[in-house]
C-alpha cells in the first residue's frame, strides 16, 4: 500500500468505542452527522447580521423623529416643510440629514441584508460620506444658531454613522467568519461519514482502552506478545501520557485546596489551581443529567466528531493512535473574547484510561511531523489536563465532569483577557456539552 495511502487511513482513525456499553445503548447513539448539521437547516441571514440591519433601520427611524421633532415648532410642520424642501438652504435646512441617513438606511441594507456582502469597503464608503458631509455642513452652516437641535441632529447623525461601522467590522463580519470555518469543518467532518460506526454496535465488535487500575504496573501499553513494538518517538508519547495522567491525579487527590473563581446560574464552578512548575491551572466542574459513559462516549472516545456540537471546538484531528490507551491530536480552539482572542492550534498526546469509579483523557502538548506550526494559527502550548467523567455509584443516571485546563496561549496577550476568556470557554464548553446530551436523551 502506497505511504499517502496509510497517512490518510492514519488520519482518519480514532480510539474504538466502549465494547463494555450494551446494545441498546449502542443503537440509541447511532450518529449521522447530518441530523445535526445540515445546509438547509443554516440560516439565510445570521442572528448577528438581522440586529445590524435593524441598528440601520433604527437609524433612520431616530433621524427622522428628531427631525419631525424638529420640524414640528411654532410656524407648524406644514410651513417648515416647505422652507426646509421647496426653499432649501444648505445653510440652514435639516432635510439634508435626513437624506443621509436615508442614503445609509438604502446604501447599506441593499449590501448586508439583500446583497448580504462579508466585506467591510460599502460601510467605509457611507461612514467616510457621512462624516465629510457632517463636518463641512457643520463649518459653513448656520445650524448653532438654531438652538438644541442645530447641534443635536448633526451629532446624533456622526455617531450613529460610526457605530455602525463598528458593529459591522468588530461583531458582523467578525463573527459570521467564525461561524463559516465552524460550518466548514461540519461539512467536512459530515463528508467523511461516521468516523467511529456506520451501523448499531454489537457487544464487544470494537476494542476500547482496557480498565485500568491506580498504580498498577501491568498496563495494556506494555508490549506483549503479538502486538508491534514501539519505537522511540511512540514510547516518548505513552511516556508523556502518563506523565499528564499523573498530574491529573495530584490534581484530584487535592480538591480541597481548589480556589474559587466563578460560576453560573447552572451550578457549574471554576476553580483554579497553582501547580509547581506549570502555574495557573483552570479546573471546570459540572454536574450532568446523564450517564458517565454517554459524556465518555461523545467528549473522550469522539474528539473529532465534537466540532458538530462545541462551538468553542474549530477542528479536531487524529494524528496518530499510539497504542490502546495513547493517541496523538490536532485540535484547533476558536477564537474567545468576542474575537480579541484569535484561534489557537495546538498538538496534544493524549492517555485515556476506564477506571471502576470513572473515565479519565489527560494530557499535554507534543510534536508531531503532521503538523508543524502553521502561519494562520499561533501554536499554543498546554501543560498537563485533560478530562474526567466520575460515575456516581448511587445513580447511573447522572454523572460529574470535570475539566482540568494549563494553558499558554503564546502572543501578546494580557493576563487578565487570557484568564477572563478561558473561564468564559469552559463555561461555553459546558453549556455546549450540556446541550449535546439533552438531544441524545431526546432521541427515540
Amino acid at each position: 500500500m502506497s505511504k499517502p495511502t496509510d497517512l490518510q487511513h492514519d488520519l482518519e482513525r480514532s480510539l474504538p468505542a466502549i465494547a463494555s456499553i450494551s446494545t441498546s445503548f449502542s443503537q440509541s447513539q447511532g450518529f449521522s452527522p447530518y441530523c445535526y448539521f445540515s445546509p438547509e437547516k443554516r440560516k439565510a441571514i445570521s442572528d448577528v447580521r438581522r440586529t445590524f440591519c435593524l441598528f440601520v433601520t433604527f437609524d433612520l427611524l431616530f433621524i427622522s423623529l428628531l427631525w419631525i421633532i424638529e420640524l414640528n415648532t411654532k410656524d407648524g410642520i406644514q410651513k417648515n416643510l416647505e422652507n426646509e424642501i421647496i426653499k432649501y438652504n444648505f445653510k440652514t435646512s435639516f432635510f439634508d440629514i435626513f437624506v443621509l441617513a436615508f442614503f445609509r438606511f438604502f446604501v447599506l441594507l441593499l449590501a448586508y441584508a439583500i446583497v448580504k456582502l462579508r466585506h467591510w469597503w460599502v460601510i467605509a464608503v457611507t461612514t467616510l460620506v457621512s462624516s465629510a458631509f457632517l463636518i463641512v455642513k457643520v463649518i459653513l452652516s448656520e445650524l448653532l444658531t438654531k438652538g438644541a437641535f442645530g447641534y443635536l441632529l448633526p451629532i446624533v447623525s456622526f455617531v450613529i454613522a460610526w457605530l455602525e461601522t463598528w458593529f459591522l467590522d468588530f461583531k458582523v463580519l467578525t463573527q459570521e467568519a467564525e461561524e463559516e470555518r465552524w460550518y466548514l469543518a461540519a461539512q467536512a467532518a459530515a463528508s467523511r461519514g461516521p468516523l467511529l460506526y456506520p451501523r448499531a454496535l454489537s457487544e464487544g465488535q470494537f476494542y476500547s482502552p482496557p480498565e485500568s487500575f491506580a498504580g498498577s504496573d501491568n498496563e495494556s501499553d506494555e508490549e506483549g506478545a503479538g502486538r508491534k513494538a514501539l519505537t522511540a518517538q511512540e514510547k516518548e508519547y505513552v511516556r508523556q501520557g502518563k506523565d499528564a495522567m499523573e498530574v491529573v491525579d495530584q490534581i484530584l487527590a487535592q480538591e480541597e485546596n481548589w480556589k474559587f473563581e466563578k460560576n453560573n446560574d447552572f451550578g457549574d464552578v471554576v476553580y483554579t489551581f497553582e501547580i509547581p512548575f506549570h502555574g495557573k491551572t483552570f479546573i471546570l466542574k459540572a454536574f450532568l443529567q446523564c450517564s458517565a459513559e454517554t459524556v465518555y462516549q461523545e467528549v473522550i472516545l469522539q474528539p473529532e466528531k465534537m466540532i458538530l456540537w462545541n462551538r468553542t471546538v474549530a477542528a479536531c484531528q487524529i494524528l496518530q493512535r499510539v497504542e490502546d490507551n495513547t493517541i496523538v491530536s490536532y485540535d484547533v480552539a476558536a477564537g474567545a473574547a468576542g474575537g480579541v482572542v484569535s484561534p489557537r492550534d495546538f498538538v496534544n498526546v493524549r492517555r485515556i484510561e476506564r477506571r471502576r469509579d470513572r473515565y479519565i483523557s489527560s494530557g499535554m502538548s507534543t510534536t508531531h511531523n503532521l503538523k508543524p506550526p502553521l502561519s494562520k494559527y499561533v501554536r499554543g502550548e498546554n501543560g498537563p489536563g485533560g478530562f474526567i467523567v466520575l460515575k456516581c455509584p448511587s445513580n447511573p443516571r447522572v454523572c460529574t465532569f470535570i475539566w482540568i485546563l494549563n494553558t499558554d496561549l503564546k502572543g501578546r496577550l494580557p493576563r487578565y483577557l487570557i484568564h477572563q476568556s478561558l473561564a468564559a470557554t469552559m463555561f461555553e464548553f459546558a453549556f455546549h456539552l450540556r446541550q449535546r446530551v439533552s438531544e441524545l436523551s431526546g432521541k427515540p
